[in-house]
């Protein structure tokens, strides 16, 4: 039985032939040895700004600290009964000890007032309040000894959150699981928001944060240039450490935020109709990106932009000879919840900036 593999975010997904798999084993050790953590910034020549709310460094700022809604921690309601995304039914009767197994969850239930009942994080929580909670992962592998010697009351989980061995493992001990949908699109964040609340038995809570994260949200599209040509602009996957160059196309999450900035997803555009496809100087001919999207902790691990520039094909777009490169922290770029709106500010004035 061939085991899950990798997607460049840490997710599980099925086999899905030899060509798929070697690319996915590769993703596996890149994911093993770097993780999905925040970093860092970029380097010198990434896109510049004033360091205002929205700039390359307020988006380095929102990796670090989730902010909670304000007043007094929300009462939960209980018991909450949910269907959870694998299908089962789950009833959630006290949420004093909560453990979510996804960095982008575990923001939602701080962002909702609940951060002092989370007991354990992911590899993929990366923000500060969080840091000295124990880690119950290996790698991006669900340890459910971890887990249950916890004693969660309540564990929070994705459809891609695996192996699937440890989450029976979790279930069949008796802790409620509930598992959500990934988020991919802006448009799933309200949803993430609901999902989360009424789980954990806050539906006012979430209603707040939903109208909170919508509000910022719609102000930063207010600003979004809606003039001229709109940039290219490549989504690009780097782990240096782990030679894994990935070319973001339809569905990989950053052409979400891509399109809702100004921006085209160049390759999503050129023809790539998978989420993410091994880098070619022949898929970059054919993307022409203007501009260059990548994690700061990937930019990191190439060697900043002069590194990049060296991985084949890269200095010859149009984005690499003008060294138009964007970068936003792993830990918040493909995150879809109440810190979205400062990635997408950030992108925005990224991505119309004049190059260099």
């Amino acid at each position: 039985m061939t085991a899950p593999l990798r997607e460049p975010d840490g997710r599980r997904t099925r086999s899905r032939g030899a060509p798929a798999a070697a690319l996915a084993l590769l993703l596996a050790l890149a994911v093993l040895l770097t993780g999905c953590g925040g970093g860092p910034g970029g380097g010198a020549d990434t896109a510049k700004s004033g360091g205002k709310d929205g700039s390359p460094a307020a988006a380095r700022q929102a990796a670090d600290r989730v902010e909670p809604l304000s007043g007094p921690a929300p009462a939960p309601a209980l018991p909450a009964t949910v269907r959870s995304a694998d299908g089962h039914e789950v009833t959630v009767r006290k949420v004093d000890r909560i453990v979510p197994l996804t960095g982008s969850l575990s923001e939602l239930v701080y962002s909702l007032g609940l951060g002092d009942k989370v007991v354990a994080r992911d590899i993929t929580t990366t923000f500060a309040q969080a840091q000295r909670l124990p880690v119950v992962t290996r790698a991006h592998d669900v340890s459910a000894e971890n887990v249950l010697a916890l004693k969660p009351d309540v564990v929070l989980a994705d459809t891609t959150t695996g192996p699937a061995e440890a989450i029976d493992q979790i279930r069949d001990a008796g802790i409620p699981l509930v598992v959500l949908k990934p988020a991919k699109h802006l448009s799933d964040v309200g949803r993430r928001i609901d999902a989360v609340a009424a789980a954990l038995g806050v539906q006012r809570a979430g209603a707040r944060l939903k109208e909170r994260t919508g509000q910022r949200l719609a102000a930063v599209e207010k600003k979004i240039p809606h003039r001229g040509d709109r940039p290219r602009v490549a989504f690009l996957y780097l782990r240096g450490s782990a030679s894994v160059y990935l070319l973001g196309g339809a569905g990989s999450g950053a052409d979400s935020l891509i399109e809702a900035a100004g921006g085209v997803d160049a390759g999503k555009e050129s023809g790539l109709t998978k989420d993410f496809t091994p880098i070619t100087s022949e898929a970059l001919a054919k993307a022409a990106p203007d501009v260059l999207l990548v994690m700061s902790k990937g930019l990191d691990s190439v060697g900043g932009v002069d590194g990049l520039l060296k991985i084949p094909g890269v200095a010859e777009t149009p984005a690499g000879m003008d060294r138009r490169v964007a970068a936003v922290d792993d830990g918040v770029l493909l995150n879809f919840g109440p810190r979205t709106d400062q990635v997408l500010a950030s992108l925005v004035e990224q991505l119309h900036a004049r190059g260099k």
